[in-house]
């Protein structure tokens, strides 16, 4: 039941809430407020690819390109030639790819074609023997940044599957990004300086823009949220977001995990008379993700939040935008994962031109989605039915995140629920349940069976911990500083890394 729309003092009115407002985001987020800047929105595949390519051609000092996934196939190596061909007219081309996303899609010769070239390449957290865990932390981001003037920020990757394929009838993948020019450039490139210094030597310090030394090229206000791992700061951003919207907050969002106080959030802001929307995919290359997603829709429908699915082959996007004032594009999904596990990046836009626009793609986006109601069971379900995507339309290869990691963690808070009788479940999740028993009684038939597939690989990671808690607690006692998480030995080049001005 909503609540009566209470009237709260309007920022317009009253500037020293806006005040307030300005200051809450920049300490919640770390991240201050940079006016001067021009920013300029890009949708999918069509407007993102040329862009970048255009200004990486134009490239005469450096190109920083920084992506979770680069594929081996025609769009991988088209964007691999730009590079080489401009490492070979001697600009600095730097590039950072996660070595859990490049598993399995780019094998060792696509990167050493690059290095060859005089590309210089660094992969993020690759398995080391003294950190056992540490690849739950990855490198999520997806920027570029050209000699200090251009930036781009961004949910792509690079890959085939965001630009699709006429001739097989492949839909291109949906996702959304910006170009930013001006001031705020300085701290897309110090972002990318920050974790740079963490895998070898820094940037020299004369190579890392301070905002200073950008002139203006626009009226637009933005913040450039660079997430590190347990940080939170898009998280506290996203919530007081959901917290100060009074007309409207939609977001789009691939993998949508929201966690119990971000969830209420949403339901107190559509109780209290806010338009929240959730736009997600329809359909994903993991079967059981939409299951596990709709699991958590019961509670959001019930409070008045409208919750769309894209009938598309992949909705990839991370956006969100309120009250036609506020907007934010990135990397980061509504996850614990992206909130507090993973290096995000993304661009938080106060600018009232560019969130109407961001507003007027929505509803686009809207007109080929399905809204998702409650029935009168209470039964989470279409609002009308939809043809499914045809088969040669989906596309089956893994994105831009451990998705099946994302659903595992949905699915054990549905089994909690259910063994501590905490909350009600609905329909949907008895089919997480379902799943979940079979799960356990084929473990249980495998201890029984064959215990030694599960005593073994217990035993070797055992070991293995055991071996890294005494080398760190031997560096620990010697007075060694310990190694960062990508194995740089007692390395601390973030003093290096600080752009002037910042």
């Amino acid at each position: 039941m909503k609540r009566p729309f209470i009237q709260y003092p309007s920022p317009e009115t009253h500037p020293y809430v806006r005040l307030l407002a300005e200051q809450a985001f920049s300490r919640a987020a770390d991240a201050l407020l940079i006016p001067g800047n021009s920013v300029r929105l890009l949708k999918d595949a069509s407007q993102n690819y040329p862009a970048w390519l255009e200004a990486m051609n134009s490239a005469r000092k450096s190109i920083h390109f920084e992506s979770y996934i680069v594929y081996d196939d025609e769009i991988g190596r088209m964007f691999a030639d730009v590079l080489i061909a401009k490492a070979q007219q001697g600009v600095k081309v730097r590039l950072i790819y996660d070595w859990l996303g490049a598993m399995g899609k780019t094998p060792r010769r696509f990167w050493r074609s690059l290095t060859d070239s005089g590309v210089d390449v660094r992969c993020f957290n690759p398995p080391h023997i003294g950190h056992p865990l540490s690849w739950l932390s990855r490198d999520h981001r997806k920027m570029i940044a050209v000699d200090g003037s251009i930036g781009f920020v961004t949910g792509l990757c690079i890959g085939k599957m965001w630009s699709g394929d006429q001739e097989l009838a492949i839909e291109p993948w949906r996702d959304t990004g910006i170009m930013v020019e001006g001031p705020a450039v300085a701290d897309i490139e110090h972002s990318f300086a920050e974790i740079w210094s963490t895998m070898g030597p820094p940037l020299p310090a004369e190579e890392v823009p301070g905002r200073s030394s950008i002139h203006a090229a626009g009226d637009t206000n933005v913040r450039v949220v660079a997430s590190i791992p347990n940080t939170a700061g898009l998280f506290r951003l996203d919530q007081l977001i959901a917290a100060v919207a009074r007309q409207s907050l939609w977001l789009t969002d691939a993998y949508f995990l929201g966690l119990t106080p971000y969830v209420q959030a949403l339901r107190a802001a559509a109780r209290d008379g806010v338009d929240v929307r959730l736009l997600v995919p329809g359909s994903t290359d993991i079967p059981i993700i939409r299951a596990v997603s709709r699991a958590g829709f019961q509670p959001l429908l019930e409070a008045g939040v409208r919750i769309f699915e894209w009938n598309g082959p992949m909705l990839h996007a991370k956006t969100a935008v309120a009250d036609s004032r506020w907007a934010r594009i990135g990397s980061s999904n509504l996850n614990i994962s992206s909130w507090l596990g993973n290096y995000e990046l993304d661009v938080a836009v106060e600018d009232e031109n560019f969130a109407m626009a961001m507003e007027r793609m929505y509803l686009e986006d809207l007109a080929n989605s399905t809204e998702i109601v409650l029935s009168s069971r209470h039964v989470v379900c279409p609002a009308s039915s939809v043809p499914k995507v045809p088969r040669r339309m989906r596309d089956r290869r893994k994105g831009s995140i451990g998705r099946a990691g994302v659903g595992f963690i949905r699915a054990g808070r549905v089994v909690e629920a259910a063994i501590s009788n905490r909350r009600a479940l609905g329909p949907a999740e008895a089919k997480i349940m379902f799943i979940a028993s079979m799960v356990l009684l084929f473990f249980a038939a495998i201890a029984v069976l064959w215990p030694r597939l599960l005593s073994v690989p217990f035993a070797f990671f055992s070991g293995w911990l055991a071996i890294a808690l005494l080398l760190k607690a031997y560096r620990t006692r010697s007075g060694r500083k310990p190694s960062d998480p990508n194995g740089q030995d007692g390395k601390d080049a973030s003093a290096y890394c600080k752009p002037k001005g910042r």
